[in-house]
Parts: C-alpha cells; sequence; structure tokens
C-alpha cells in the first residue's frame, strides 16, 4: 500500500482500536473474580512449638498428628488432641525432609520434600512399615472417600491408593491456575481445604471437578509482636472433629488457632 493511502486506514485503526479497548474495559467489569470470600474469626488458641517447621497438621479423633521439615530436624508427632500431650514421635534421618502427612485406614502416610519417598507408619506408633516411591515433590496429603490426595507444589492435586500409594487419577484447579497448593484438609464436607504458598491464603476446593469454592483470607492471625526472624508462612490446616472450626498454624508460629471461616 502507497504511503499517501495510509492515513484513511490509521483512522480506521485508531477506532477499532478504540472499539476494542471499551469493549476489554467493559468485559473487565463484568467478568472479576467471583470466587466466594471468606475469612478466618479466631475462636480460641492453643500454644505450638515455635520450633515446629509445620508442613503438615491433620486431627484423627482425638490424635492430632504434625509433621515438620527441614533436613536434621523432620520428625512426625502425635499427640492428645485435648490435652496437648505427646503420644509418639518419629524422627527423619538426614538427609530427608518431612512434608504432609494423613491417616489412611491403618497407615498413617507421611510425604518427603524432594527425595521422592513416602514413608508409611503405625498410627500409634509413628514406627516405619514400609515406603513407596513417587516422581516430582511431596508437599501437603490429606485422605477423602478411600483415596490420599496429594499436592506437589503446583495447581494439580494428585489422587494415590491409600494402601500402595499409586496414582489413581489427577485434578487440575480451573481458577486460581497459577497456585502453589501446599497443605491440605480434606474435610468432613467433601471438599480439600489448601494452604497456598507463600501466602496467608487458603483455597476451599472441590476435589472432583478442581473448582475453587472459596478464598479463605487468613492474614493478620500471628500478632507482628509474636514473630522472630525464623518465623515463616502460615502453613496447617487441620478440621476439628465434630465441628465446624478448623486449627490453623505455621512454621515456627509459637501459637495455634482453632478458627471458624465466616463471609468477609
Amino acid at each position: 500500500m502507497e504511503r499517501k493511502r495510509r492515513a484513511p486506514v490509521a483512522a480506521a485503526t485508531i477506532m477499532l482500536s478504540t472499539t476494542l479497548a471499551l469493549a476489554a474495559t467493559a468485559t473487565a467489569c463484568t467478568s472479576g473474580d467471583n470466587t466466594p470470600k471468606l475469612r478466618a474469626e479466631v475462636v480460641a488458641t492453643r500454644p505450638h512449638d515455635p520450633g515446629a517447621f509445620t508442613e503438615g497438621l491433620e486431627a484423627d479423633g482425638s490424635v492430632l498428628y504434625e509433621s515438620t521439615g527441614l533436613s536434621g530436624h523432620s520428625y512426625v508427632r502425635a499427640t492428645d488432641l485435648a490435652a496437648g500431650t505427646e503420644l509418639a514421635r518419629a524422627d527423619l534421618p538426614e538427609p530427608l525432609f518431612g512434608e504432609g502427612i494423613t491417616r489412611a485406614g491403618d497407615l498413617l502416610w507421611q510425604l518427603t520434600y524432594k527425595e521422592g519417598i513416602a514413608i508409611a507408619r503405625d498410627p500409634a506408633t509413628l514406627t516405619e512399615i514400609r515406603r513407596a516411591h513417587y516422581d516430582g515433590e511431596g508437599w501437603g496429603l490429606c485422605t477423602r472417600d478411600n483415596r490420599v490426595v496429594m499436592s506437589n507444589g503446583s495447581s494439580t492435586l494428585t489422587f494415590r491408593d491409600p494402601q500402595t500409594f499409586a496414582i489413581t487419577g489427577t485434578v487440575a484447579l480451573t481458577s486460581k491456575k497459577d497456585t502453589k497448593l501446599n497443605e491440605l484438609d480434606c474435610a468432613p464436607d467433601g471438599s480439600v481445604y489448601a494452604n497456598a504458598w507463600p501466602t496467608d491464603t487458603i483455597l476451599r476446593i472441590d476435589p472432583d471437578t478442581g473448582e475453587v469454592l472459596a478464598r479463605i483470607d487468613a492474614s493478620g492471625l500471628l500478632p507482628r509482636g509474636a514473630r522472630t526472624p525464623n518465623t515463616d508462612v502460615l502453613n496447617g490446616i487441620a478440621s476439628l472433629p465434630g465441628t465446624d472450626h478448623f486449627l490453623l498454624t505455621g512454621k515456627k508460629w509459637p501459637t495455634s488457632y482453632e478458627v471458624r471461616f465466616l463471609p468477609a
């Protein structure tokens, strides 16, 4: 096209660009994030070991299981949920870095971070029974409908057999696809609650479809004055049996928070 004939085309291009920009603006205004938003209301507090780099937290009946990370400092322990007294403990040898845990029938599964090892333990004594291997990283675990649900730091959940730890399926989030799903809790309502690393956000997920059902703001739980240079992110969520409450804590936090989730 000749240069002298470009002026009308340029004008038309400007008009088209303006129209498209207005349409995009209108679309942005009407297609925002409609995910329901919840907040965490503190009901009670409990002491938490400030040296525990919490990676997994799960309440099963009257027992609270907790798994911690860091090579040379990783362990899993069982405590009395009400009294807080330690019932059993097992330390991981170096270089294993502990991650999520879950009670699955007659086994307690514990993940490792980058070693690709899942450890099956006796839920009462925490004695190691056997190991299974998996590809990729291990982050969070929980159990729902006789399936172990696992996160690996991506926006995809992997389902595993509770006895063999073999993969039986996967589901990816249908929104918030850049989320790094971390610690998990399979709640009695059938949904999966997941810490979104490294934020103070918890997502409520439909594990059948990958739909994000709610976004929970759990910021502000640990007061600034209670933080030290070692204090790390929110991580640890456990639904409390027989209630609609959850127990939340973080890596090297001195406190655990019993909360309920309410509309924001």
